[in-house]
């Protein structure tokens, strides 16, 4: 079973992509994600890599490499928002959507991973984990606090959600045209889209075209933390249109931890990633070289 490294690992302490790459291959992976953090210059030199066989790219993370115009320390994968209600704001998340899945293609890979915007309210994520790791979530402020955040996105997330279809009915064809997979991500901001429910639906409405679901095993483990939907369940309803997979750990609601570290137990995910998966670490500068080296040794056993 093959596992690629996402390059969100230690994208940010280079600007040369062979330095970047080198250290990847001597933990023991040979096959990488592009995270969105990458310069013009850094994916150019990656392709070269590419066409000398020293590395395979299997996916890449929008928007990918930074647009133009964007600080490096800027660049986020929301920047521009696919349901925005600006629609050149919108239209232009779809044109750098679009670059992506170029690159994507040029570089051989096989999935582009999206965020697909948010609904415009104010994100409790952050207030809420604050006050379960205070007092744990059965408090009135925190139920307070998750109640509201409920009512108001209930109440705006079909205008947001319908921008976000919109925007993907524009990048589905073109994906196809590119021989590019797109992968919708489940998201760890309580306001992102989708939520459990907008996965289904956005499932549904692309049925039978290059769009996927892309499961984000941090993401899942806080949601559930937080009492907002379980994790199993993300696998359990979605797991037929799975295109791949963000392994990383939790500890408590931080996430980005390597595999191995954590509580997760990866190998409940033995019967939903299959060889054709695409598996992904996407740990963050927090794991140590020798911790994802032994994350890769775990994940092949525990998968």
């Amino acid at each position: 079973m093959d596992f690629a490294l996402s390059t969100s690992w230690n994208a940010y302490r280079y600007t040369k992509a062979k330095e970047l790459i080198f250290e990847i291959k001597e933990i023991g992976f040979n096959k990488v994600e592009l995270s969105f953090n990458l310069t013009t210059s850094m994916v150019k030199d990656i392709a070269s890599l590419v066409r000398a066989g020293e590395i395979e790219v299997v996916s890449l993370h929008n928007f990918c490499p930074i647009p133009l115009g964007i600080k490096r320390e800027l660049a986020l994968p929301d920047y521009y928002s696919m349901a925005s209600p600006d629609q050149m704001a919108r239209k232009k998340a779809v044109q750098q959507t679009k670059k992506t899945i170029e690159t994507a293609g040029s570089l051989g890979a096989k999935a582009v991973v999206l965020h697909c915007g948010r609904v415009e309210i104010p994100d409790p994520t952050r207030e809420m984990i604050n006050l379960w790791k205070k007092d744990g979530r059965q408090t009135n402020r925190f139920l307070r606090l998750k109640d509201t955040a409920l009512r108001q996105r209930k109440l705006l997330a079909p205008f947001f959600l319908d921008n976000t279809l919109k925007s993907l009915d524009e990048l589905a064809g073109y994906a196809e045209n590119h021989g590019i997979k797109l992968g919708i991500e489940n998201r760890f901001y309580f306001r992102e889209i989708p939520s459990f429910e907008e996965i289904g639906r956005i499932l549904r409405e692309f049925r039978g075209s290059a769009i996927h679901y892309w499961h984000d095993t941090g993401h899942a483990q806080i949601m559930e933390n937080l009492g907002f939907a379980r994790h199993s369940d993300f696998l359990l309803q979605y797991s037929k249109h799975l295109l791949g997979a963000h392994l990383h750990n939790v500890i408590g609601c931080a996430d980005h931890q390597a595999p191995l570290k954590g509580e997760i137990d990866f190998s409940l995910f033995k019967k939903y990633l299959k060889k054709c998966t695409l598996k992904i670490v996407e740990a963050h500068r927090q794991a140590s070289a020798a911790e994802l080296k032994a994350s890769l040794n775990y994940l092949k056993g525990a998968l």
